[in-house]
């Protein structure tokens, strides 16, 4: 049966490509990824890493988040006003609801601090929540 990853970012969508990019690394053929940005740039950028679909836009993510099996992003992307605003309340609040299992990446950013966590470099940070969607994959 078919899996839907679904990848949550915005502003340049750096951190949603290489989610992708290391996804498709995976090589699982029963996966489908789709991309939702913020914005139409966070979206292009994280097509041409390879998602098979995506869509811009808060309207796009309230209606698309509970697509997902799963849900990967910056844990920005449930947190209203962050992402230098581009997260509304409307986008978290569908985020939060999906039904899928979320797997967030724990970044910091100028209005929030995340404690009692080891500091890991970005690249190792994108390898846990890989090998964590891997690790979710073969239990379902």
């Amino acid at each position: 049966m078919k899996k839907t990853v679904v990848i949550i970012d915005g502003m340049g969508g750096g951190i949603g490509a290489q989610l992708i990019s290391k996804i498709r690394e995976i090589n699982h053929e029963e996966l489908e990824i789709i991309a939702l940005g913020t914005n139409a740039v966070a979206t292009e950028r994280m097509i041409k890493a390879g998602a098979h679909r995506g869509a811009a836009g808060e309207n796009a993510i309230k209606v698309s988040a509970s697509l997902g099996d799963f849900i990967l992003g910056p844990i920005g992307i449930v947190i209203v006003n962050s992402l230098m605003g581009e997260i509304s309340p409307a986008m978290a609040e569908a985020i939060l609801a999906a039904p899928g299992e979320k797997i967030l990446l724990p970044l910091q950013q100028d209005h929030f601090r995340l404690v009692g966590m080891e500091s890991l470099p970005f690249t190792k940070i994108i390898d846990k929540a890989i090998d964590c969607l891997k690790e979710r994959l073969s239990v379902r």
